[in-house]
């Protein structure tokens, strides 16, 4: 079971989902997208909570209002979190996350920790909480399906692009192609024009010798 809640429609439109348990936390692990930014409270359990930015978007562009409601919602979802104030919330790219072989399931460390934010929380703001809880949305995704085909979308426009690239490629050569040819015509026509001037020029001469040997 993973868990939907929208954001401050003042932020736009995003969207906050944390799983039931460890295990749906593995899942998104697996089949997160690269648009996603990872939440939890520092040292301390708690819910991995996610927000998925918009396409292009990076973790840069999370405003503050986006960052309170994240950073509000895992410290209301951390049962020792949740009971202290002035506690750090982590976040980091879902790209960031390290997952290995001999980690427990749900447990993910970093691959870079210089990619990792802090925020510091000062206390649970329940207005925040409340609003978000009343957008929560219960859904069992087929994550896996999810990914796979944003994976094959991917694919098609990387395929499309090319095909684009190539037709520009394939319009630009032959675009070449015919200016080289007009420049090849226009030095062809004026050669001829030369040849035809001399030609005349020749005539002239030797029409005028034949009158000067006539007279």
């Amino acid at each position: 079971m993973v868990f939907y809640f929208k954001a401050r429609p003042e932020v736009g439109d995003y969207t906050i989902f944390m799983g039931l348990d460890k295990h749906e936390n593995e899942e998104l692990i697996k089949y997160g997208f690269p648009e996603d930014i990872w939440f939890h409270v520092d040292k301390m359990s708690s819910a991995h909570v996610y927000v998925r930015l918009q396409k292009g978007q990076t973790i840069d562009d999370i405003s503050e209002g986006l960052l309170e409601d994240c950073a509000q919602l895992v410290k209301a979802n951390s049962i020792q979190g949740n009971k202290v104030n002035n506690i750090d919330v982590v976040y980091t790219p879902w790209s960031n996350l390290k997952k290995t072989a001999s980690m427990d399931v749900g447990q993910v460390g970093f691959h870079n920790s210089k990619m990792v934010r802090t925020v510091r929380v000062e206390k649970r703001i329940n207005e925040i909480v409340n609003r978000l809880n009343r957008t929560k949305v219960e859904r069992k995704p087929d994550l896996k399906a999810e990914r796979e085909a944003v994976n094959a979308a991917e694919r098609a426009e990387r395929k499309q692009h090319l095909r684009d690239k190539k037709r520009r490629e394939e319009m630009e050569r032959l675009e070449k192609e015919r200016q080289a040819e007009m420049r090849s015509y226009k030095g062809l026509m004026v050669s001829e024009n030369m040849t035809s001037n001399k030609q005349i020029a020749s005539a002239n001469k030797s029409l005028q010798e034949l009158e000067e040997d006539f007279m």
